[in-house]
């Protein structure tokens, strides 16, 4: 029987292939999957960018896809693997659907709801609770994000240069033709 860790690492690597769709469309690289009686249910990865669409997180869309198979919005018995700390929004519907299990791979110290900033997946005030464990391939995760941030500033930095450099081809262009007008 495998190991609960070793179980933990294989979910873990399904997100992380969700991840990896989302750099391809350009989108911050973070997945989910969700797994029901030891099968992947719902499966998600950011598309806010490309759908225009703030919800279009990695949780929400694993979250809703689990509940079409499930054919309830009570997802209890369910584990939910991340590859990064959800946001409050997500930690959000992770309570409100009753998720009992979370596995987070790595920390996001800027907006992380699951025990960052805030724990809103373990606040005793609210009528659920989550089970938590992070750091689960937590270096691959965060290499993830890590190197897609390297080529994102590298793009931008490389677009705002050829965008100097168009801009300083057309003033040079206009003053060229203004100073064949005066002749």
């Amino acid at each position: 029987m495998p190991s609960i860790v070793s179980l933990q690492e294989k979910y873990m690597k399904e997100a992380l292939k969700q991840a990896k769709k989302a750099a391809a469309l350009g989108e911050v690289p973070i997945g989910c999957v969700i797994v029901y009686q030891g099968k992947i249910i719902g499966r998600g990865y950011n598309r806010r960018n490309t759908d225009k669409n703030t919800l279009c997180h990695a949780e929400i869309t694993a979250i809703r896809r689990a509940s079409k198979v499930i054919k309830d919005w009570r997802l209890e018995g369910c584990t939910l693997y991340v590859t990064l700390e959800p946001c409050q929004m997500c930690a959000g519907a992770i309570i409100q659907a009753r998720i009992p299990e979370v596995v987070m791979g790595c920390m996001n110290p800027k907006a992380g709801c699951g025990g960052s900033i805030l724990n809103l997946l373990q606040m005793p005030e609210f009528n659920h609770q989550a089970i938590v464990h992070r750091g689960v391939l937590a270096e691959e995760c965060s290499e993830l994000l890590k190197n897609f941030f390297i080529d994102l500033r590298k793009r931008n930095k490389d677009e705002k240069e050829r965008s100097k450099a168009e801009n300083g081809k057309e003033i040079s262009s206009e003053n060229n033709c203004m100073s064949g007008e005066s002749s």
